[in-house]
């Protein structure tokens, strides 16, 4: 991803998964560039959430203090796009990243809502892997970003959800990401472990019955 850094060393992307307030997003953004590690800095302020009722994001006020993050910084701002307004919001507000996350890229329609929209603007793009592991959605969403003239893409891959999974919160599943560079062996690919990551305690219990060592 040379399009974010000089390719010499693995591209990180940090900040809260929601931004909340402006106080948070501003000291977080500070604290992260002080570490002189970061080459992204990232926060969700529309969360696609299951079932209505739950906290779906500040919208749009976060925008402007993303803003101030990057002025603060002069670090890059990523936001997470799940329609066309987003998008279009995104551009205006000067957003240097934008990702699709996994509830969206399962929904091919909405994929091809953003990729219109963003037609002649050659903005980097992440597109996470889907909640299934469904590898043909993954290559799919691809496939329309690319349609759409974009150019500076790359996959994130953040695990799959998998009914009674009891050491990661999302399952891995690396197979299907090996399959996704071999198919497109041209696309950067990150990974998202806060996703991957499961209990603690249950990933020792699992690692102590293999053998391993503590």
């Amino acid at each position: 991803m040379n399009w974010i850094n000089d390719g010499k060393k693995p591209v990180l992307i940090a900040g809260p998964c929601s931004a909340e307030t402006e106080e948070q997003v501003l000291q977080t953004a500070t604290r992260l560039f002080r570490t002189g590690k970061v080459d992204v800095l990232r926060a969700g302020i529309w969360k696609p959430r299951t079932r209505p009722g739950a906290f779906e994001g500040i919208g749009t006020k976060g925008l402007p203090w993303l803003q101030k993050a990057k002025e603060l910084t002069g670090l890059p701002i990523a936001v997470e796009v799940a329609k066309a307004s987003h998008v279009e919001l995104c551009l205006e507000f000067g957003i240097d990243i934008l990702w699709i996350g996994a509830r969206t890229t399962v929904n091919p329609f909405a994929v091809q809502e953003i990729a219109d929209a963003l037609k002649g603007v050659d903005i980097p793009v992440l597109l996470k892997n889907p909640i299934n592991p469904d590898l043909a959605l993954w290559l799919g969403g691809m496939e329309r970003l690319q349609n759409a003239g974009l150019t500076k893409l790359g996959a994130i891959h953040r695990g799959f959800s998998f009914s009674g999974e009891k050491i990661y919160r999302n399952r891995p599943q690396w197979q299907i990401a090996i399959d996704f560079k071999t198919a497109m062996p041209e696309i950067m690919m990150i990974n998202d472990p806060s996703h991957i990551c499961g209990k603690r305690f249950a990933t020792k219990v699992a690692q102590k019955s293999n053998g391993f060592k503590f």
